[in-house]
């Protein structure tokens, strides 16, 4: 069937030109449970108990043979049958068990998977099967089976997409957006520098915008306007999300904000001689075009810095946070 987006989907519902089988696939589960919801509409409310019937992957018992089995049974007093598997990564991407001296097995998926691939090959027309999974092994037979037979719909919250290279400053802008769109549709206005600061610290966890969201929703309910130390109070501590945000800022030559991500960068686990290697490739490849008068005391900073690292001349922090010092100073 193809790729499709939620909007579309929607679109699809309402019309009730829906396709047999879904896949929802993505990292935004609010929006993945919200549209995996949406297709119960399809049923009359009054019907609904026996025509939508919600199964969790990870409960025992539910296992591919079982789903098939729930979406081959017939309606009751409708044209349609809505059956939503969730937490099915179980079967698109099972955990992996290894014991010694012996072979590595599926974990979850079960030999009877063959029945579900089987099913998306030959779906029920009167039934619309919705599977719905943080991530998928592309390998397996069911993956394909599903590409080729099934509607595709990614939600990948602030990614675009889980393989292409992130876009952070327009990853920083749809978080953004959303901000001011949950505070409108809260009744409520929020100044520019605190939409910024839930946007940035997000970074692109989009469960962690919406965890914010929330909190600050509900700290400033009933206030017109939400600040900036609104905000404060209640957004997820700063973390690193940039890997060359400590190389961006010397270059600006912004010391305090260097010294700000490379803190960040270090206490989310960063090595010290990684680190380093990349104010290598700063001083080499950028640093002659910033500021051709600092190369060689940048080139003398990095060897000293490289040998006191090697040989313990002093905490692997303060050395990269006086190298960085230097660098942003020449």
């Amino acid at each position: 069937m193809g790729q499709s987006t939620p909007q579309a989907v929607r679109t699809q519902v309402a019309q009730g030109t829906v396709d047999p089988v879904y896949l929802i696939v993505g990292d935004d589960e609010a929006e993945m449970s919200g549209l995996a919801g949406a297709f119960a509409s399809l049923v009359e409310d009054e019907l609904r108990a026996f025509n939508v019937e919600r199964i969790y992957a990870t409960d025992k018992g539910s296992t591919p043979a079982a789903i098939v089995e729930a979406a081959r049974l017939l309606p009751m007093m409708s044209p349609r049958r809505v059956v939503v598997v969730l937490r099915a990564e179980k079967f698109l991407k099972p955990k992996r068990k290894a014991k010694i001296d012996e072979p590595i097995e599926d974990d979850g998926g079960g030999g009877d998977a063959d029945a579900l691939e089987a099913y998306v090959k030959a779906p029920e027309p009167q039934t619309v099967l919705v599977l719905v999974a943080t991530d998928v092994d592309r390998t397996r037979r069911l993956y394909k089976a599903l590409q080729k037979q099934a509607t595709m719909v990614e939600c990948w919250g602030l990614k675009g997409s889980k393989d292409a290279r992130v876009d952070l400053r327009q990853a920083a802008r749809q978080a953004e957006q959303l901000v001011r769109q949950a505070v409108a549709d809260a009744g409520q206005q929020i100044d520019a520098g605190a939409a910024r600061l839930v946007a940035e610290r997000a970074g692109t966890d989009i469960t962690r915008l919406r965890g914010d969201l929330q909190r600050l929703l509900l700290y400033a309910a009933g206030k017109p306007r939400i600040t900036a130390a609104d905000a404060q109070e209640v957004v997820s501590p700063e973390t690193a999300q940039d890997d060359w945000a400590v190389t961006n800022a010397i270059q600006r030559g912004d010391t305090a904000g260097a010294l700000r991500h490379l803190g960040l960068s270090l206490e989310a686990g960063a090595v010290p001689f990684m680190v380093l290697g990349q104010l290598a490739w700063f001083v080499r490849e950028k640093l002659p075009f910033v500021d051709a008068r600092r190369v060689q005391s940048g080139v003398e900073a990095l060897f000293r810095t490289d040998l006191d690292l090697k040989s313990s001349g002093g905490d692997p922090r303060v050395l990269l946070e006086r190298l960085v010092v230097e660098l942003c100073r020449g």
